[in-house]
């Protein structure tokens, strides 16, 4: 499995690497840059959650009566990533999901949470994506992006879906944009702890521990299966591409607040 789990990191390491050197981290000047890129990145943070319970609910026994399902190994996998990213703490040993976290930051830094609020309040009343994206009015590479997420949800297909959790979301905040951060962090400490913070629970927790798990368990169900794993690196390839257009939206966004 190892062999094959290197041949996917190696066919995306271009695509990683253009995220992780995206001229977005370098736009980021001061708190109303990282207000309009948080207003981007909060979707990826929502959908990740969404991908995980998927996984959840494909992976473990959600419903009652309960039944043994598949791998004990791979729901103990699952399960403990669920338990990290849905009950995690926030600085004051809160128990807080990353995406209400996340939300708490945008509040402290006085980013427009509204349209996320929007998004995910109208979606949760109708359960129609498209009526959500545009009354909230969603940024376009913000809809394509959880899209893509949901075809892959849709799919049903559990490998896939571990594919893009594990590939997709991996190791993906340079050092460069947490230097940002810890700087404006030194100049707008009542601004910027929560989000600071947030990074810091991401590197130690999602970077680390939780990508070593995700490895395992996309390993686990792709299995042997060739074909499988050709599939979980073509979905993990869009996925990237995914993300470098959401980037690029709040690179120009960004851009045109500094050049109207």
């Amino acid at each position: 499995m190892n062999q094959e789990i290197e041949k996917i990191k190696k066919s995306i390491e271009p695509l990683r690497q253009e995220i992780i050197n995206h001229p977005v981290y370098s736009a980021i000047k001061d708190i109303d840059d990282l207000r309009i890129f948080m207003q981007y990145h909060v979707y990826a943070v929502w959908d990740f959650m969404s991908l995980l319970k998927t996984l959840q609910n494909n992976l473990t026994c959600t419903s009652v009566p309960w039944f043994p399902k598949g791998s004990a190994d791979t729901r103990h996998l699952i399960n403990e990533i669920v338990v990290g990213e849905e009950s995690d703490i926030d600085l004051n040993g809160i128990r807080k999901s990353h995406f209400e976290l996340y939300i708490d930051a945008m509040k402290q830094c006085g980013a427009d949470y509204s349209t996320i609020e929007g998004f995910t309040e109208i979606l949760k009343n109708t359960n129609d994506f498209g009526t959500a994206y545009k009354n909230s009015g969603t940024p376009k590479e913000a809809k394509e992006f959880v899209d893509f997420t949901f075809e892959i949800i849709k799919s049903n297909k559990d490998y896939l879906q571990s594919a893009i959790f594990t590939f997709g979301r991996e190791d993906l905040i340079p050092g460069m944009f947490i230097s940002i951060v810890n700087d404006l962090h030194k100049k707008f400490p009542d601004t910027i702890a929560i989000f600071k913070y947030y990074l810091e629970r991401h590197i130690e927790v999602d970077g680390d521990h939780h990508s070593h798990l995700a490895l395992q368990m996309t390993s686990n169900l792709c299995g042997s299966n060739e074909k499988f794993w050709e599939q979980a690196e073509t979905a993990t390839i869009v996925s990237l591409q995914k993300r470098i257009e959401l980037w690029n939206g709040a690179h120009r966004e960004i851009l045109n607040k500094t050049n109207p």
